[in-house]
């Protein structure tokens, strides 16, 4: 195998997901094109509102897909993603996410994720506490913190959000089907699909949030969406499949 091939997902990945807690939060469409390559397009609300999300998520036994479960490893994820769209060149439109930034809490994780995807992992530290049904995340290293009630009562949208009820949330909870990755030299993407059951996501009581690289965005307006947590579900993502980006009305964005 050609080593440059190695960080395309050469091989699938599976894992459980003993929980992933998802805020999302909508900006004014402008402020998120400069981030995400030509290739794609930003997936919008009413054509006004982007969106970009924060995923918190605590994996059991991930491995490569096949392997037995104990030659697999447990570790804390947090991924920043732009929710976006792809048209592929037999013009199929995909929804995904585009990632501009990962980390973990295990120096392990990060090496692997390093060789073998284009996430660019960086290690930080994670504490999570129970206190009360609350549950506290929360980083030092790379100061965020996020404060949620685990009470089964009915939960509100956060206010000020776009959504005018969490059906029309769900749509944006993420994660959604498809992860992708440019290459501008080549002009080439990488498509990694995502693969999981009983994926029913439950709107989560955000008590208190702050996140430092959000903050660091600089956006303009940005309002905290929806929030959602699953818990308990078994996931894989197959093999990275690659293809040349053509450039056509479909899949370039506005400019």
């Amino acid at each position: 195998m050609n080593l440059s091939n190695l960080k395309n997902h050469p091989f699938g990945v599976e894992a459980f997901f003993e929980s992933s807690v998802v805020l999302t939060f909508a900006v004014p469409k402008e402020q998120l094109e400069s981030l995400i390559p030509d290739c794609l397009q930003l997936d919008t609300f009413q054509d006004t509102r982007a969106f970009v999300a924060v995923a918190m998520v605590q994996t059991k036994n991930l491995r490569p897909k096949g392997f037995p479960k104990f030659l697999g490893n447990d570790f804390f994820l947090i991924g920043y993603r732009i929710f976006v769209r792809y048209t592929t060149n037999q013009g199929k439109r995909l929804r995904g996410l585009y990632i501009i930034k990962s980390e973990t809490n295990k120096k392990k994780m990060a090496f692997m994720g390093n060789m073998f995807t284009h996430y660019n992992y960086t290690t930080t530290d994670i504490t999570k506490t129970h206190k009360n049904n609350h549950v506290d995340i929360t980083s030092k290293k790379s100061n965020f913190k996020i404060n949620y009630s685990k009470d089964n009562e009915a939960v509100s949208l956060p206010k000020n959000s776009p959504f005018l009820n969490w059906k029309e949330a769900r749509r944006f909870a993420g994660p959604l089907p498809f992860t992708f990755t440019y290459n501008e030299d080549k002009k080439e993407v990488l498509i990694i699909e995502g693969v999981r059951q009983n994926w029913k996501p439950k709107p989560l009581k955000v008590i208190d949030y702050n996140f430092e690289f959000i903050t660091n965005l600089k956006l303009k307006n940005h309002k905290l969406a929806n929030a959602f947590i699953i818990e308990h579900i078994p996931y894989y993502w197959k093999k990275g499949r690659k293809e040349l980006w053509k450039q056509n009305e479909d899949n370039f964005k506005a400019s």
